[in-house]
Parts: structure tokens; sequence; C-alpha cells
């Protein structure tokens, strides 16, 4: 399970240190994909495959389930840790996740999700305000 928020910044080469706490869970291969409200997501190999069948069972017939998984499978590259547990950002999901230096790195339980700063900033602030809400919609 991944939990926790780390504060790091990307290189002139767009590369980020992924969390020593994520790297075992994450494994040797994982896939890095768009996200949803401009992050990306990072899953483990299993977590994809799990996900890929659920997205896979989606009506194609369906318009808004054809555009989903087209912009989900579209930014999905496979990735590996370099010797120094960092991952190469591709550019398009470097200009998709707003992405400039500083990023936050966060455990989502089954997921890693990568946030521009800013973007995680004011996502945060907002989120904030509505938690004792969204809370008490979810019970």
């Amino acid at each position: 399970m991944f939990m926790g928020e780390y504060r790091h910044a990307i290189d002139d080469k767009n590369r980020l240190i992924i969390p020593a706490k994520f790297r075992d869970s994450l494994g040797d291969k994982f896939v890095m994909t768009k996200g949803l409200d401009n992050c990306l997501f990072l899953y483990p190999q299993d977590e994809w495959q799990n996900l890929e069948q659920k997205l896979k069972s989606l009506p194609f017939t369906k318009s808004d389930a054809r555009a989903f998984v087209r912009f989900f499978f579209s930014g999905a590259t496979e990735c590996e840790l370099d010797k120094q547990g960092r991952v190469l950002i591709p550019n398009n999901l470097k200009d998709f996740g707003r992405i400039v230096k500083d990023v936050v790195i966060i455990g989502v339980s089954s997921r890693v999700e990568i946030w521009s700063g800013e973007e995680w900033e004011n996502y945060s602030r907002n989120a904030e305000n509505a938690y004792a809400e969204i809370a008490e919609k979810m019970v």
C-alpha cells in the first residue's frame, strides 16, 4: 500500500527521485500515465493489469468509455528506476502534469501520484475546504 507525501524536484533531464518507501512496491517495471486532476499516476505491474482488465470490460459502444480508455492508455508508458531511484518523465506527461521544477509525490493506496508542486497546493487548498463535506457524503 502506498501512503505519504514527499517533496522533490525534477532535474534538467526530466528525472525525478521516487521516495525509497515506494520503490520496492512499484517493482522493477511500472506504468506511468495521465491521471485525473492534472496529476500523473504510477501503477505497479499487477495493479496496472487489474485496471486494464476493468477497462477492457467497459462497453466500447459508449463514447464516454472509449474516450476515457483512449485518454488513459494513450499517455501510458512502461518505466524503470535508474540506480539512483529516479524515473524519467516523458515530455508529454510532464506537460500534461504542468510540471516545471517542484514536485509532490503522494501515495494513494494502490497507486502513486506525481503532482506539480503548484497544482498540489491548489488542489489541497480546495479539497481541505470541502474535506468534511466530502467525508459526510461518503458515509
